[in-house]
Parts: structure tokens; sequence; C-alpha cells
């Protein structure tokens, strides 16, 4: 069975009440001994058993849990309080506290009800210790109820109000979340028909214009085998080629990382190397740099960055050294560190958990592109990373 949804009470709030009905119980004993009361020991006990049924309403599950359960406690602690009242008229002030209890546990209108019988049975109760009924007994229960009730309610209002408001102010971050969400998706349908149009516009007709004139070429020559003609459409058709595919590489550029953007492999990874503080790294070519073709520039960026966030993050290395070694038709890069090491034996086949590149991702990066990745590494023997790329390279100008 789940708790009631009752309206949240602020601690100090409790704890005034709590101590109002101790104080309450302590003084009407008191002034029992002091005279105040024909029976002061039964005025003790009777404010004894009140104590003792009030402290054991917030002990009690079914209190909280039902309007049911919360009824039987406070029929018992009213009880409880109309002997003590029938002892004692200062047990009156008591009934300040019954009101809060009423308008809290149980539903609005059967509080309000059981308010008004119980500011009756207050202003009966110390009007029969009294000789006399004047208008003035019934002043303080009755004002108490109201200004209760009065402020129960706008309490209860105020909640309710911050319960609208912070629902709605949930309702407005999920919304603005799928804004986002929205936008983000519209951003990148955006660009992917922008590079549509780039494409339509260049690539697609510039390979139209080649299989025209290749195909006048190509008839000329069926027509009229040995005339000249033919090659100044094989010349048109080559120089359309050559603007495409500059045309293809700028577009490729534009999608490449940032560090590659109008700047080298060699630049690129010096700027990593400089960036880094722990471990020094230091970075070494060998051969004479030429360009690559840019998935070879951006596979070999993104493993140097990720195998030195490894070396960082794990190795505990105080000097790191990369290499990049241009040979005729092939690259290799290398990153070597002096850190603790490790079996590479014990490596998962896949990435592991925490995401990231890791030495799996590095590895299958450079077998889509044909190249090969080798870790080499021992506990407390630091660790080399070689990846080499080999094929036809077509040397891009930039």
């Amino acid at each position: 069975m789940t708790e009631r949804a009752l309206t949240p009470v602020p601690r100090l709030l409790s704890a005034c009440l709590h101590l109002l009905v101790l104080a309450l119980l302590v003084l009407a004993t008191v002034r029992a001994f002091l005279g105040a009361a024909e029976h002061p020991g039964g005025v003790l006990t009777a404010a004894v058993v009140v104590g003792a049924v009030y402290l054991t309403g917030p002990l009690l599950s079914g209190v909280r849990r039902s309007a049911a359960g919360a009824g039987l406690w406070l029929a018992v602690l009213l009880v409880a309080w109309l002997v003590l009242l029938v002892l004692t008229p200062d047990a009156v002030w008591l009934a300040f506290a019954w009101y809060f209890l009423l308008l809290h546990l149980l539903p609005w209108r059967v509080g309000l009800v059981l308010v008004g019988i119980t500011a009756a049975v207050a202003v009966a109760g110390f009007a029969w210790h009294q000789r006399e009924f004047m208008v003035a007994m019934a002043v303080g229960p009755v004002l108490g109820a109201a200004v209760v009730v009065a402020t129960v309610w706008g309490f209860q209002q105020l909640h309710a109000e911050s319960e609208r408001r912070r629902a709605l102010i949930a309702e407005l971050t999920a919304t603005r979340a799928e804004l986002a969400a929205a936008e983000r998706e519209q951003g990148v349908l955006a660009e992917r028909e922008r590079l549509a149009r780039e494409i339509h516009d260049t690539l697609t007709q510039g390979f139209s214009s080649v299989n025209l004139l290749l195909t006048a070429a190509g008839r000329q020559l069926a027509e009229h085998p040995g005339l000249d003609g033919p090659a100044g459409y094989v010349e048109q058709a080559r120089q359309v080629s050559l603007d495409n595919l500059g045309e293809a590489r700028s577009l490729v550029r534009a999608l490449a990382p940032p560090d590659l953007r109008a700047t080298s492999l060699v630049d690129a990874l010096r700027r990593l190397a400089d960036r880094t503080r722990t471990p020094e790294v230091t970075l070494r070519t060998e051969g004479e740099p030429f360009a690559l073709p840019t998935a070879w520039e951006v596979a070999l960026l993104r493993i140097a960055q990720s195998a030195l966030a490894n070396t960082v993050a794990h190795a505990g290395a105080t000097r790191a050294t990369i290499t990049l070694t241009f040979l005729a038709g092939e690259v290799h890069l290398d990153l070597v560190d002096d850190g603790s090491g490790f079996d590479p034996a014990d490596l998962p086949d896949g990435p592991g958990p925490e995401g990231g590149f890791g030495l799996a991702s590095m590895r299958s990066r450079a077998a889509e592109l044909g190249g090969t990745l080798v870790v080499e590494s021992a506990p407390g023997a630091g660790t080399a990373v070689s990846v080499r790329f080999a094929g036809e390279v077509e040397h891009e100008e930039r």
C-alpha cells in the first residue's frame, strides 16, 4: 500500500507543533498542582496518556497511508484529550493543535466538520468548569479554529501553485530539449541538402561533361579513323576530370577535422604534441614529406590523438615520441612512451564499456583504409603503437 499524497509540511513547522503540544501539556499539569484543578494526579495521568498517544502518531505507518488509519488515531487522541479537558480547563488550548492535525490528515470537508465539532467541545469543556457561560469563552477556540483553517487553506493553495509551476517548468524543459533536438536534426538535414546541391552543381555536372566529350571523341574515332579531332575532346575531358577532382577534394577537406584544414598532417601533429604537457611529447619526421590522401591524414591524426590520450590517461609516462616516416608509396606513424606498459594479451576484443576509440577501434580505423596497426608493450617496459599505410599515393595539391 502506498502512502497518501499529503501536503508536505516543513520540518520546522512540525517541530513547532510538537513543542506547542508539549508546552501546553506541561502547563496544564503544573497549574493543576498549583491548585487550578481538583485532581492533579488525574491531570498528570491524562496528560501523559495524551502525550503518549500524540507521540505514537508519527511512528504509525497507517496514519500516513490511509485516512481511516489517521481517523482512528485522531479519535483515540481526542478521547484522551476530552478526559483531560474534563479534569482541567487548561486543556482547552490544545484544541488549537488538533485543528492542524484534523485539516492535514483528513479530507478537507471532513476535517472542516471535525474542526467545528472540536471547537464546540472545547468551548463546552471550558464552560463546564465555570460557574456561568459567557460569550467570551467561545472567542478563543472559535477564533483559533478560523485562523487555523485560513492558514492551512492558504498553505495548501501555495503548495498546489508551487507544484503546478514545477510541472510547468519540467514541461518547458522537456519542450526545450525537444526543440533543441529538432533544431539539430534540421541542421543535419540542411547540411545534407547543401552537400547534395554542391555535389549536383559540381561533380555531377562535370562527370556529365566528361561523358559527353568522351562519347563525341568515340564517335569521331569510329566514323573517321586516324583523325586528330578526338584528341581535343579527350584533352577537354581530362581537364574537366581534374577540375572535378579538385572540387571533390574541396568537399572532403570541408568535412575533415579542423586541425587538418588549410594545413599539413605534420603541422597538426606538432600542435597535438605542443598541447600535451604531461608527458613531454616530441615529434620527429623522417623522409621527405609529401601530400597524403585526406582519408589517410584523418586516420593518422585520429589514431595519434587516441594513442596519446591513452598514454596520458593510463601509462603514467614522462616522455613520449611521435615519429612520422615517409617512404616511397607508404607512410608510418609510431608513438612510443616510457610508461608502465601492459600485457596486450589482456586487451578485450572490442571497444571498452567506457566508449572512446581504444586500441580495438584504432586497429579497425586503420584496417578500413587497408592499413595495419601493431601494438607492442609489456608491464614496466612502455608501449609502442605503430600504424602503416601503403599503396599508390596520388600527390594531392593543397
